[in-house]
């Protein structure tokens, strides 16, 4: 099994994650951002992995500092948890509607960090939750997972609905990347023969 444990404290933010590659997608999330809750939850079933955060932030300045730091202890789990990365399939991509909302995600494991963001999200908040913050959260993501991942929306109307659409179609393209290939016989999936 490929897991991660990991704690990470600041002035700002005290968390301690859990992460299981080869879960059933089960999830206890306690971000103190109920919106963010709900979307690593989501991300959690739609992915597979087992996923525990428990996070004590600044919640009352606002939960900047929460769901960044919150993507990069995300982030660094996935990189610990896959190690050298042998024999994992590495690409993976989805594309997935939710309601009138379509977005396609595209990942490479390739141990360079970037991320492409084309999503406009038309509301500036989804009840208490600056949805500027899905952008802070996936930027720390990618920077600590050490991937590149495409995230674009194609079409959609509602915030909430699009945000969702976001966080599944990255679990769903991230589950495929992680998978172990046997036709690569524990091998790296790069002519380098490093990622």
């Amino acid at each position: 099994m490929r897991n991660a444990e990991l704690k990470r404290r600041t002035a700002e933010t005290d968390i301690s994650l859990s992460l299981c590659l080869e879960g059933a997608g089960n999830a206890e999330i306690n971000t103190g951002a109920g919106f963010l809750d709900h979307m690593l939850t989501l991300f959690a079933k739609h992915g597979g992995f087992d996923l525990k955060i428990n996070c004590k932030g600044d919640t009352n300045v606002d939960y900047h500092h929460t769901a960044e730091d919150t993507g990069i202890c995300l982030g660094a789990a996935f990189a610990q948890a896959l190690g050298k990365k042998e024999g994992i399939t590495r690409y993976g991509q989805s594309l997935l509607p939710m309601d009138e909302s379509l977005c396609l995600a595209a990942v490479d494991i390739s141990g360079r960090s970037l991320l492409g963001f084309a999503v406009d999200i038309p509301a500036q908040k989804v009840g208490d939750f600056d949805t500027e913050l899905v952008k802070e959260f996936w930027l720390a993501f990618t920077r600590n997972a050490g991937v590149t991942l495409h995230l674009r929306l194609l079409c959609g109307e509602n915030s909430h609905h699009i945000i969702e659409s976001v966080f599944k179609s990255a679990a769903r393209a991230l589950k495929q990347a992680v998978a172990v290939d046997p036709s690569l016989r524990g091998g790296i999936p790069s002519t380098k023969g490093v990622l």
